[in-house]
């Protein structure tokens, strides 16, 4: 949807999709020819078009938006040397309303453009709107309410996403005829407003927990309620005070109560966070189907369904492996991610996490990648030994201050407090019950880092290439069921889940200053993220494993993939005064806001919160990076919240010299639309009337 006179049109199948029946998945329908417009005006063509609204979702992780306008310029990730998006990192002079290419300045012709999801949003609204005005033609009411939920929702969440970017955008709600190039621009408040009067209708036309289109990507009365509460919080925080003070008191009870019905409806919580994300074993596996998924993008392996968009998502997260490590560890289908080394982690990302007790941290950081090819036979290393090992220290770990790191570099050759030696081993593989492993001193690791020497952040030091391309990335998108180097991902993306809703909860409350709510809720999560009785905390495992059951796991490739993924964490390297335990940690909170772990005390200290909110929203905005890393949701959040400059300029190095307040907590409306705009009497806008459409600096 390019061009204007596309906005409001009923466009008929989304990525490609034509349905003819509601009973089986959509995911696993056959494709048939394409309809005309008159079939959306049956019953059974409504239908239809309502299990389409499930693709829209899906573009939000085919490309490199997925990370652009979601992950890019806030305090959790960088870019790393590739720059395809610096623009979106840096908000340079490159990132403006045009967008920007090659010609321009851009690295390459991927750039994203701020109309990408302006114009995908309103593709979807305008099939919600055609469900939504032609509803009565279905005559079974059960099945008119099911469609209308989904309409609503839909249209709900795509506004959302919109006015959560942009501010005030344009409201479409009926289906437009003709070309429309004359649009008025409605306020931030009354975009609100419709986000939420959808969402509210879709809480109430959903028949609860009743599952009809898949398994696990289907949308119900809890995935309504919960983003209803997160678009009565929206209206509530920061960004909207202008305005909102006589919504915010109802706001935020009614999203307790929405969140609180969520809850009750699909609680508790998956015991083990790795269940989430790193123990996925293949298409449909069970661990796609878990109750605290709210809404996920659906993908399988069948080609026919893929449509427009595939799940590109692995690629983002990793770095750049086979370059800095020599070519000891070659990439390829056998390992679950593309080392693209888009998404940096900042040192804030590391940072944040309590490093000895919460599993979170271990079950996401990849840490070890074995080498899979031999690149010098004289130097001692073997298929399946370590070929890069990262170790995550804290600030205040002494134990590496004289130890040399990088390229071709051998193992050190002391001793921890425990009398260990470092725990990267020859060949052996671990098991979830080894324990941890021993190692052979002074053995040879082609490429070896640490994230602190003498007190210093010395990461982004580790690298081949002008901008660090060596760090440890998340593990939330591999995928080893993929049949091509490049090929699409198979698995879902998950775009909401429970334990989000609870930290949606424990904000509201914050904010109406019950804080002993809060921490409650908080204590949930951090509950879920300690470390069990009996886990092995130096154990690693990510969706790589789906590469066992992959039919190109055969050969060659077979002995790619044992040599690359060792199962092995460094753990015990990055805390070296930690005795080797299999007992649980605790990590719930004792009193909140005051006395709040280390951690959080640094991190609040350095953005200057002091009163007992400030410091509660910092603390909360923490535990949304543990539990959500990289989960596509963090600079709307920072955004909302009206912390996103303060955050980027103490976080991110690269983002802190041009992130400017009053312009960049708002995207810009993409030029492309402003200028196919007319007047009443067909003329074209004045410069001072694009002007007026377009948001404050840009």
């Amino acid at each position: 949807m390019n061009n204007i006179k596309n906005i409001g049109i009923g466009l008929l199948i989304m990525v490609g999709l034509s349905i003819s029946s509601c009973s089986k998945d959509f995911l696993d329908e056959e494709q048939n020819s394409q309809y005309s417009t008159d079939y959306f005006e049956t019953s059974e063509g409504l239908q239809a078009l309502t299990v389409s609204l499930y693709g829209n979702i899906r573009w939000h992780f085919g490309f490199e938006w997925s990370y652009a306008n979601t992950l890019y310029g806030t305090d959790e990730f960088t870019n790393a040397n590739d720059l395809t998006n610096e623009m979106w990192n840096t908000y340079d002079n490159r990132f403006g309303p045009i967008g920007a290419t090659a010609s321009t300045g851009a690295a390459n012709g991927n750039a994203t453009n701020p109309a990408a999801l302006w114009d995908e949003m309103y593709y979807g609204i305008a099939s919600c709107n055609t469900i939504i005005a032609n509803a009565e033609k279905i005559d079974d009411i059960a099945i008119r309410n099911r469609c209308l939920a989904h309409a609503y929702f839909l249209r709900g969440y795509n506004y959302y996403r919109l006015t959560a970017q942009y501010g005030g955008v344009v409201l479409q709600t009926v289906p437009a005829t003709g070309v429309v190039r004359n649009f008025t621009r409605s306020t931030e408040e009354q975009c609100w407003e419709q986000v939420i009067s959808d969402l509210r209708n879709s809480y109430n036309l959903f028949a609860g927990e009743v599952f009809t289109y898949g398994k696990g990507i289907t949308w119900t009365k809890a995935t309504a309620a919960h983003f209803l509460a997160k678009a009565l919080l929206f209206r509530a925080s920061e960004r909207n005070d202008k305005w909102n003070s006589a919504y915010k008191a109802k706001d935020l009870d009614e999203a307790i109560q929405a969140c609180s019905y969520a809850i009750s409806a699909r609680g508790p919580l998956t015991n083990n966070y790795s269940d989430l994300y790193a123990n996925w074993t293949g298409i449909d596996c069970p661990n796609e189907q878990l109750s605290e998924i709210l809404m996920a993008a659906g993908h399988n392996g069948d080609a026919a369904t893929v449509g427009r968009f595939g799940n590109r998502t692995y690629s983002y997260f990793a770095p750049q492996f086979s370059s800095f490590s020599g070519g000891w560890v070659k990439r390829g289908v056998w390992i679950g991610s593309m080392d693209f080394q888009r998404c940096r982690p900042t040192e804030y990302a590391y940072a944040v996490y309590d490093h000895v007790n919460d599993a979170r941290m271990w079950k996401t950081f990849r840490t070890v990648y074995g080498a899979n090819t031999v690149v010098t036979a004289n130097a001692g290393v073997k298929i399946g030994d370590p070929g890069i090992v990262m170790i995550l220290n804290t600030k205040d770990d002494n134990t590496y201050n004289g130890a040399k790191f990088g390229a071709s570099v051998q193992a050190p050759t002391w001793t921890d407090a425990n009398g260990r030696l470092p725990e990267w081993t020859t060949g052996k593989r671990q098991t979830a019950t080894a324990g941890t492993l021993a190692a052979i001193k002074g053995q040879y690791v082609p490429n070896s880092s640490v994230l602190y020497q003498n007190g210093t952040y010395v990461a982004p030091t580790f690298k081949n290439q002008p901008i660090c391309n060596f760090f440890a990335g998340i593990n939330k998108t591999e995928d080893g069921s993929r049949t091509a180097e490049r090929g699409d991902a198979h698995r879902d993306v998950i775009m909401a889940r429970l334990a989000e809703t609870y930290l949606v909860r424990a904000e509201c409350y914050a904010r109406l200053q019950q804080y002993g709510n809060a921490m409650q809720d908080i204590n949930v999560i951090r509950a879920r993220a300690q470390w069990k009785s009996g886990e092995n905390r130096s154990y690693y495992n990510d969706g790589s494993q789906a590469f066992k059951a992959n039919a190109l796991n055969t050969g060659t490739a077979a002995t790619n993939f044992a040599a690359s993924n060792l199962d092995m964490n460094t753990y015990y390297l990055s805390n070296p005064t930690i005795a080797v335990t299999t007992a649980a940690s605790d990590l719930r909170l004792t009193s909140f806001p005051a006395n709040l772990p280390a951690e959080d005390e640094a991190i609040i200290a350095k953005v200057g919160a002091a009163s007992d909110y400030e410091r509660a929203l910092n603390f909360i905005l923490n535990e949304y990076t543990r539990e959500l890393l990289g989960e596509w949701q963090r600079w709307e959040t920072l955004s909302r919240t009206g912390m996103l400059i303060k955050r980027a300029k103490a976080f991110n190095a690269e983002a802190a010299p041009n992130i400017t307040a009053n312009k960049h907590e708002l995207r810009p409306i993409p030029q492309s639309f402003i200028d196919g705009l007319l007047n009443d009497d067909g003329s074209n806008l004045s410069d001072a009337q694009k002007k007026e459409w377009q948001n404050p600096g840009y």
